[in-house]
C-alpha cells in the first residue's frame, strides 16, 4: 500500500526517536545489574546517580518506547485495514506532545531532579517539569485514538455488515483502556503532584495518590502488551507459513482484556493498610480473569503454529516445532515473536503467583517482582516493538535490513540474557533480596556489617544475564540505524503480513462492536474502584512532606 511522504515522516521519527533513546535506557538497565552485583561499591557513576539511572532506565523503556511505539504501529494498522490515513495536522500535534513531553522530562531525569523509580510515588518529589513532561507525552497519545475512532466510524457506515478487521478491534480496544487508564494519572499528576512539586500545597495524599497511579499503572501494562497480541494474532501465523486458528478466539481475549484490564490495580497495593481485605480480595479474583484471554490466547497461538508446521510437512505429536522458520533470515519477524512468547510462558507462570493475596505477601517489594515483569515488558513486549520497528521502517523506505542475519539472531540472544536474569532476580527474591536497592554499597559490599554472601549468586546470575542483553540490544541498535543509512532499493510502502483464518467464523454482532463492552467496562471499574477509594478518603493518615531520594529528611521548605 503506497502512503503519503508527510505519513512516512511521521512514522519513521516515532520509531527512531524511541530506539535512540533506547541507548541511554538499556545501559543503565545494565548498570543496575552492576551496582546490585556489588561490582561498583557506590552511589554513582560518570556522575549520574544509581537512582537517577533506575528513573531513566524505566521510564524511557517502559513508558517513552512503548507509548511512541503504540502510536506508530496504531497509525500503520488502522491506515493498512481501513486504507485511509489519518489526519496529518492531528498526527504532527499529536507527535509534537509526545515529543515535547519527553524532552521536558528527560531533561528532569538528567539534571538529577526526577530520580523517582517512574512511578511518580510520593512522598519521592521530582521536578514540576517531570510532571508535566509525562502529562504531556500521554495526552499526545490521546489525540490519534480520537482520530482513529472517526475513521473507524466512517468506515463502519459504508461496511456496516463487514467483519471489522481483528487488527483494528485490537488496537482501539487497546486506546480505549490506555485512555480510560490514564485519566487518574493524568488527575495524579496535574491535580495532586504538580502543586505540591511547586510548593503551592505543602503535603499530598500519598495513598490517593499511589491508588491513582496503579489504576493506571497495572494497565499499562496492558498497554504495552496489546499490540505485541495484535502482532501474535494478524502476523505471526502467516510469517510462520500457516494460519490463524481461530478468528473468533482472538475478538473474544481482546475484549475480555477490555474488561479486565484495569479494575484490578489494587492487587499492587496488597500491602497498603488503608484499604481493606474485602477490597483487595474482590480485585484480586478480578485479577484471576486476565488469566482468561491469556488461555485462549496461548492455545489459539499454539493450534496456529502446529497448523504451519504441519503446512511444511511436519510428522508425529511434536515435530511441527522443528519445521518453523526458526532462523530465517528473510523472515526475521519470526525469531522476534517466538522468543517473545517463550519469554511469555515465564511472565505469566510468576503473575499468576503476583496476584495471589498470601503469596504476594511472600515475594511483595523483592527483587521477585522485577524478576517477572521483565519476562512482560522485555519479553514480547520489547522484542515484538523493535522487530516490527525494523520491519516498518525497511518496508516503508525501501532500504534492506542491515546485518539480517545479526538481527535474525539478536531475539535468542536476548531471550537467553533474559531467562538469566530473570533467574537470577526470582531466586534472589526469593531470599529476600529487596528491589530497587543499591545493593554495592551495603548488602553486596564485603566491607559492610550488611554483607550478604547468599546474595552473591543471585545478583551475579542478573548481572550475566543484563551483559547478554546489553550485548543484543546495541547490537539491534547498530541495525537499526544502519538500515536508516543504507541506500533506498526499491520505492518503499506499507505492507502487514496478514494472517488468513483457518476458522473464519461468521460475523458475531457482540465481538464487532464496542458499545455493550465498554458499558460492562463501566460497570465493573464502578464496582471495583468505589470501595478502593471510599477506604482511600476514609483511612488515609496524615498528607506527607516532600522528600528527595537520596535524603529521607523532609525538605527543608516544608518544616517552616
Amino acid at each position: 500500500m503506497q502512503v503519503s511522504k508527510t505519513f512516512k515522516r511521521i512514522i519513521f521519527l516515532e520509531l527512531s526517536i524511541p530506539v535512540a533513546l533506547l541507548i541511554i535506557g538499556i545501559y543503565h538497565g545494565l548498570m543496575q545489574t552492576i551496582y546490585r552485583a556489588g561490582v561498583l561499591q557506590d552511589t554513582s557513576f560518570a556522575k549520574l546517580g544509581y537512582y537517577q539511572g533506575l528513573t531513566l532506565h524505566g521510564v524511557i523503556n517502559a513508558i517513552v518506547l512503548t507509548t511512541f511505539f503504540a502510536v506508530a504501529f496504531g497509525h500503520a494498522t488502522m491506515t493498512y485495514y481501513l486504507k485511509q490515513e489519518p489526519n496529518k495536522k492531528l498526527m504532527w500535534f499529536s507527535f509534537a506532545l509526545m515529543l515535547g513531553g519527553t524532552l521536558m522530562a528527560s531533561w528532569a531525569m538528567l539534571a538529577g531532579k526526577a530520580s523517582v523509580l517512574y512511578t511518580f510515588y510520593p512522598p519521592l518529589k521530582a521536578h514540576p517539569l517531570f510532571y508535566i513532561g509525562t502529562a504531556l507525552l500521554i495526552v499526545g497519545s490521546w489525540v490519534p485514538f480520537f482520530n482513529w475512532a472517526v475513521m473507524y466510524t466512517q468506515w463502519k457506515k459504508v461496511h456496516a455488515e463487514t467483519k471489522t478487521p481483528l487488527a483494528v478491534i485490537g488496537t482501539l480496544i487497546n486506546f480505549t483502556i490506555w485512555f480510560v487508564c490514564t485519566l487518574a494519572v493524568a488527575y495524579e499528576v496535574l491535580v495532586l503532584l504538580v502543586p505540591w512539586s511547586l510548593g503551592w500545597t505543602t503535603t499530598v495524599n500519598v495513598t490517593l495518590a499511589r491508588t491513582l497511579f496503579w489504576f493506571f499503572g497495572h494497565a499499562l501494562v496492558y498497554f504495552w502488551l496489546l499490540p505485541a497480541y495484535i502482532m501474535f494474532y494478524t502476523i505471526l501465523p502467516k510469517v510462520a507459513g500457516g494460519k490463524l486458528y481461530s478468528d473468533l478466539a482472538g475478538r473474544m481475549a481482546l475484549f475480555l482484556f477490555l474488561l479486565f484490564s484495569v479494575p484490578v490495580g489494587v492487587h499492587h497495593q496488597y500491602s497498603d493498610p488503608s484499604i481493606t481485605q474485602g477490597v483487595k480480595f474482590f480485585q484480586g479474583m478480578l485479577t484471576y480473569g486476565v488469566t482468561i484471554p491469556s488461555f485462549i490466547t496461548a492455545f489459539t497461538l499454539a493450534a496456529s503454529l502446529e497448523y504451519a508446521g504441519r503446512q511444511r510437512g511436519a510428522k508425529g505429536l511434536f515435530g511441527w516445532m522443528k519445521k518453523l522458520p526458526w532462523f530465517d533470515e528473510n523472515n526475521f519477524l519470526f525469531s522476534y515473536f517466538i522468543c517473545g512468547l517463550i519469554l511469555f510462558v515465564f511472565g505469566g507462570v510468576t503473575g499468576i503467583i503476583n496476584a495471589s493475596y498470601s503469596l504476594n505477601t511472600v515475594v511483595h517489594n523483592t527483587a521477585w517482582l522485577p524478576g517477572h515483569f521483565h519476562m512482560t515488558v522485555a519479553g514480547p513486549v520489547f522484542l515484538a516493538i523493535v522487530g516490527m520497528s525494523l520491519y516498518l521502517y525497511s518496508g516503508m523506505s525501501g532500504k534492506p535490513v542491515f546485518m539480517r542475519k545479526i538481527v535474525t539472531i539478536v531475539p535468542y540472544l536476548w531471550m537467553m540474557g533474559m531467562l538469566i536474569f530473570s533467574f537470577g532476580m526470582s531466586w534472589g527474591g526469593l531470599r529476600g533480596e529487596p528491589r530497587r536497592t543499591n545493593l554495592g554499597i551495603s548488602y553486596l559490599n564485603p566491607k559492610s556489617e550488611l554483607f550478604r554472601s547468599d546474595w552473591v549468586p543471585t545478583t551475579t546470575l542478573a548481572m550475566l544475564g543484563g551483559i547478554v542483553m546489553f550485548t543484543a540490544g546495541m547490537l539491534f541498535i547498530i541495525a537499526f540505524f544502519g538500515t536508516i543509512l543504507r541506500k533506498r532499493k526499491a520505492a518503499g510502502s506499507l505492507e502487514i503480513p496478514v494472517s488468513e483464518a483457518y476458522h473464519d467464523e461468521k460475523r458475531v454482532p457482540l465481538f464487532d462492536q464496542f458499545k455493550l463492552w465498554i458499558i460492562a467496562m463501566i460497570i465493573i471499574l464502578v464496582l471495583a474502584y468505589t470501595p478502593a477509594l471510599i477506604n482511600v478518603n476514609k483511612n488515609s493518615g496524615p498528607g506527607a512532606p516532600r522528600f528527595n531520594i537520596d535524603n529521607p529528611t523532609p525538605l527543608a521548605s516544608d518544616n517552616k
